[in-house]
């Protein structure tokens, strides 16, 4: 009866060695899915070679990028709780940025983002979004390749700018 109860002991043992390096493996993977999307970054602006520039600057720096130059394209195929930053353009053709911002706001309210502009910026009809975004969130092109991965690594990394952005509607 000992033999076979140090055999059962002994089973169990590596059982729950077996179940905790499985769990640590589980964990592993998820602490891995959360490392990639907090380099995920989706760009949208109707100009190709902004979008191409951008694309290869943050690349070429560890961020995973798509990128659309069609922002009612890039609403169809967003995906919420995939992207941790957003970069869009203001000025575009159909959908501009800050209404593209509202609509993908419906589908995840936790995603960050950072508007990039040529022109002047469009307070009156949007002043409910200027409201509530840090003052760091908006890019004016051209921008300098160091001065663009500092600003969205604060970006990404600032915890108070979730609490400001959340309350958009």
């Amino acid at each position: 009866m000992r033999i076979g109860l140090v055999k059962y002991i002994e089973e169990e043992d590596i059982s729950k060695s077996r179940r905790r390096a499985e769990e640590s493996i589980q964990m592993n993977e998820g602490m891995k899915q959360r490392s990639n999307l907090a380099k995920r970054v989706l760009i949208v602006d109707d100009e190709a070679d902004v979008n191409t520039a951008l694309r290869e600057v943050l690349e070429l720096n560890g961020f995973t990028v798509d990128a659309y130059e069609d922002p009612l394209l890039a609403l169809e195929n967003f995906k919420p709780q995939f992207y941790s930053l957003l970069i869009l353009d203001i000025k575009m053709p159909e959908l501009n940025g800050f209404a593209l911002y509202r609509e993908i706001k419906k589908l995840d309210k936790e995603v960050k983002l950072c508007f990039l502009t040529a022109g002047e910026m469009y307070y009156g009809d949007y002043s409910d979004v200027f409201s509530t975004l840090p003052a760091n969130c908006f890019i004016r092109k051209p921008v300098d390749n160091e001065e663009l991965i500092k600003r969205i690594t604060e970006i990404m990394g600032n915890s108070v700018y979730n609490s400001e952005v959340n309350e958009i509607k």
